[in-house]
């Protein structure tokens, strides 16, 4: 039975640290690597961080219907999910973790509905993703404003979403995801050994 736990919040709101925190938690889950044209930063490894891929190549497999979900997200930044990783994670037996943005986790869960444990990370408020982003030094003064505008209309779909957690400090909201994801597997693991 396919499990799937997906984690969305506007970029900087934490949800990649809480889903690397879980992945070294729970070894039966696996992490659904996105795919983006977007450039390699010095630290990211491709295939594990991201699949980097040409817009060329990105478009390409828009055209081949290969992503399960895809945005433009910036004008020629493409970020999207493959259906060939979720074939590969749940052929491995595993859970599937997915860390999108707004709009991407809101497609999976149109996808996969009732399979999904669906959870929004909410940053404590604009002004702190601000320090964050900025702490990240990773952004020209172009793409933060971008980042935060588009944060500020993303924060809007939190009510869509099952479960919010606000990550104020993120050790407490490291736990709450901690076990919403153990009562989700358990639930799933009881449900799927249900005799009919």
């Amino acid at each position: 039975m396919e499990k799937l736990i997906l984690f969305c919040g506007p970029s900087g709101s934490g949800k990649t640290s809480i889903v690397h925190y879980l992945l070294n938690k729970f070894p039966q889950i696996s992490f659904s690597v996105s795919a983006t044209t977007r450039p390699k930063r010095p630290y990211e490894v491709n295939g594990k961080d991201y699949y980097f891929l040409s817009t060329e190549d990105f478009k390409a497999k828009i055209e081949n219907h290969e992503f399960l979900e895809w945005e433009e997200v910036y004008s020629n930044g493409f970020y999207g999910t493959l259906k060939s990783e979720i074939t590969r994670i749940t052929k491995e037996g595993k859970a599937v973790i997915f860390d999108v943005d707004v709009e991407g986790g809101l497609n999976i869960k149109k996808e996969y509905k009732d399979k999904l444990l669906d959870v929004f990370v909410m940053p404590p408020g604009i002004e702190e993703l601000r320090k964050r982003l900025i702490a990240r030094a990773t952004e020209t003064d172009q793409s933060l404003a971008a980042r935060i505008h588009r944060a500020e209309e993303e924060l809007v779909y939190a009510k869509k979403f099952s479960r919010v957690i606000v990550n104020h400090v993120f050790e407490d909201a490291a736990k709450e995801a901690e076990t919403l994801v153990k009562q989700f597997l358990s639930l799933q693991y009881q449900t799927s050994n249900i005799k009919p």
